[in-house]
């Protein structure tokens, strides 16, 4: 089985593509104009942050960007485009040849490109009496679609696949809730030779399902000998099942003709200047490279929480252990959801503190995890960043020291000595203060005796 993907993305704008009306009208035909109607006389405009979202997907995607771009008119009638032709990009897409690491295997990205979006056609009543309403509300909301080879072999795998692309563009470009909502797919499953497409699939979950689906259609016919033709199908949410929508299109057949009204528009340099943030699987795979960490734990870490990734990156930058990874995936990623609800800056430094004191010896683990359970659930919790009382605190260093004094002669050859007596004030206070603080107190007393 072999699936490729077209993947449609609204673009978070406040305008549409072409024309300066709204994308977050609520009325039905709210936000409409003589532009995104195709009305006699209409000029459309190019929406420029519209553009810089597209080329920024398509360097993600480490795509091959053009230094010029222009834009077609693609020819099919239906009640959703009143202008009988959708502006989109089909000759100069801005971006091609690209690729996307998922899951440690290459999926060929073939096209990224820009276009309109079409109305919404709602169909209310009962079957056989039905009535089409349209919406053009949506008519013109600039779209990405991304184009995939079909290097994807199972529908768990599309899934998964969309789900992590989805993920990306979330932090690339800002995408909302809602805007993931409005995310649709157009697949191309094969069983055989022939490939079947199923048009507007919305949601991950349907995605699946309707692969699911296919594949048993395809398979059943194929075994029945009979002939898989080439078309073009739906998919019925309700009854979770495909049925025929029209014979498929070749792409000659849109007459593709080039849109007059826009002229060609040079990208090239805007693309070379542009910086790309860290995205998700970015940070993963350098903290796998810089932490020597594996894929999967450093996936678990930054898709838990980009906070949690932080955290991490500042423990193990001083404390480069595979402890300290257990430490962050065992008692903080799995209380996450609970801790970050509450987190604070002060929360924060007292749990580096703590994993650190750990680490370094200075308390046992057992001490370590009822600290961090206290610091969990919120007991008895000060804050590891509180000033240290000098005066409380040596008052206790000298009440061990005078407990244990072979801890002074042992401290003459073995300066790890002075670990019981950090752990035992950090147990005694409750992690209240920095480890590195009261370290300083202890060694101090200590050589003070010394030198008496």
């Amino acid at each position: 089985m072999k699936i490729g993907l077209e993947i449609h993305l609204q673009l978070p704008t406040t305008s549409k593509l072409f024309c300066s009306c709204s994308t977050s009208a609520t009325e039905p035909n709210e936000a409409i104009c003589p532009t995104c109607l195709g009305f006699p006389g209409s000029r459309p405009r190019l929406n420029r942050k519209a553009l810089e979202m597209g080329l920024m997907i398509a360097k993600r995607l480490e795509c091959r960007i053009p230094d010029v771009i222009w834009f077609s008119r693609k020819t099919y009638f239906y009640p959703d485009l009143p202008k009988n032709f959708q502006i989109t990009q089909y000759e100069s897409p801005i971006g091609v040849d690209g690729k996307f690491l998922f899951d440690g295997k290459t999926i060929r990205i073939l096209r990224v490109h820009l276009e309109e979006d079409p109305g919404k056609i709602k169909r209310v009543g009962r079957v056989g009496e039905e009535l089409s309403l349209i919406d053009y509300n949506r008519s013109g909301v600039p779209l990405v679609e991304i184009v995939t080879a079909p290097d994807l072999s199972t529908p768990k795998e599309a899934r998964d696949f969309t789900s992590s692309l989805i993920t990306e563009l979330r932090y690339l470009i800002g995408i909302s809730d809602k805007d993931e909502q409005t995310v649709r797919v157009d697949a191309n499953i094969s069983v055989a030779e022939e490939r079947v497409e199923v048009k507007n699939i919305l949601g991950l979950r349907n995605l699946e399902r309707a692969l699911e689906f296919e594949f048993v259609r395809q398979s059943k016919m194929l075994r029945a000998g009979k002939k898989i033709p080439r078309e073009t199908r739906r998919y019925d949410e309700e009854r979770k099942v495909t049925l025929p929508a029209r014979e498929k299109e070749f792409e000659e057949d849109y007459g593709y003709i080039l849109e007059p009204d826009l002229g060609v528009f040079n990208v090239g340099e805007i693309a070379e200047l542009m910086a790309i943030p860290e995205t998700p699987l970015m940070r993963v795979e350098r903290l796998s490279r810089e932490y020597g960490i594996g894929l999967s734990e450093a996936k678990k870490i930054v898709f838990t929480s980009y906070a949690l990734a932080d955290l991490f990156e500042d423990l193990y930058s001083k404390y480069p252990t595979s402890k300290a990874l257990s430490w962050i995936l065992d008692q903080l990623a799995a209380n996450w959801s609970t801790l970050e609800k509450k987190m604070t800056e002060d929360m924060r430094n007292s749990i580096l503190t703590t994993i650190g004191s750990i680490l370094s010896g200075s308390i046992s683990e057992n001490e370590g995890r009822k600290m961090l359970v206290s610091i969990i659930k919120g007991e008895e919790f000060v804050g590891a960043s509180q000033e240290l009382n000098n005066q409380e605190v040596t008052k206790i260093i000298c009440s061990i020291l005078n407990d244990h004094p072979e801890i002074i002669s042992d401290y003459k050859t073995n300066k790890r000595a002075a670990n019981f007596v950090i752990g035992q004030v950090m147990k005694v206070f409750k992690g209240r203060y920095s480890s590195d603080e009261v370290a300083k107190l202890v060694i101090n007393e200590i050589e003070r005796r010394l030198s008496r």
